[in-house]
């Protein structure tokens, strides 16, 4: 009777401690699985760590931005007074500087069927940056037209389109298609951003520009590397706003940097 009292503990505290072990391996595994659950979500929220690009000889989806050391033209808007005109733009459409109800400093309103270009004419080195940020306003994404922007071969804004040589296309309707290309050399280069992510936030632009070559930069990603001047091509940059907004949306820009390379 008390041999079997004693094999009787002795199977309690076997079953007590396979329950002990199967617990903390239990606990183990719900352990990573919460871990991997987080980095999926995490992943989810930037979408933009998986956007692509496809260009032409040059390597796309690297961050290697290299700013210029020498300041050529700058306009975040802060000298102007809200609902005012600025100075430093001129456009065939109407531009006004507001606030944005959750971000920082002042933005330019960009106008549906409206192109903008600097107001005074900027004399371009061979190699520089032109930086800017833009804010995509809207409830969702299809609300809002094509917007593009780069260079032209005049400061001209006689019409929507005038004498687009170099560009930037972002296709917000189509949520995450950016096409980058020029006329002379006739270059096109299909890529893919997610944009959506992006609304109501500010989506950091580069453009590097080295002599006939132009790399593009959305948010640190680049997405094209490749010639898109000709040897003796005018740059006059430019932004022709979505031909269309639709309930309300609307396109905004701001932080504008123009610097050069002293070597």
């Amino acid at each position: 009777m008390l041999t079997d009292k004693k094999n009787t503990s002795i199977l309690l505290v076997i079953m007590l401690i396979c329950g002990i072990n199967a617990h903390a391996q239990l606990g183990g595994i719900l352990e990573k699985a919460k871990e991997k659950a987080t980095k999926a979500i995490e992943k989810k929220i930037d979408k933009n760590a998986n956007s692509k690009g496809m260009e032409v000889n040059g390597s796309a989806g690297s961050s290697d931005i290299l700013s210029g050391d020498s300041l050529i033209f700058a306009e975040d808007f802060s000298a102007f007074r809200s609902a005012s005109t600025p100075t430093s733009f001129k456009t065939n459409g109407a531009a006004t500087v507001v606030t944005v109800t959750g971000q920082k400093g002042k933005w330019m309103e960009v106008r549906d069927k409206a192109i903008y270009k600097f107001a005074r004419q900027l004399n371009y080195p061979r190699r520089f940056t032109l930086s800017f940020d833009i804010i995509a306003k809207a409830d969702q994404i299809k609300d809002i037209a094509p917007l593009s922007f780069g260079f032209a071969s005049d400061n001209s804004i006689r019409q929507y389109a005038s004498n687009i040589g170099t560009y930037v296309e972002l296709h917000y309707y189509d949520t995450n298609q950016v096409n980058v290309g020029s006329d002379k050399p006739a270059k096109f280069v299909n890529t893919t951003f997610d944009l959506e992510p992006w609304l109501n936030r500010p989506l950091h632009v580069v453009l590097s520009i080295d002599r006939e070559r132009m790399a593009v930069y959305l948010n640190k990603v680049k997405l094209a590397d490749t010639v898109l001047f000709s040897p003796a091509a005018a740059k006059n940059f430019y932004i022709t706003a979505p031909w269309e907004y639709a309930n309300g949306a609307g396109v905004l820009v701001s932080n504008f940097k123009v610097s050069g390379f002293r070597k």
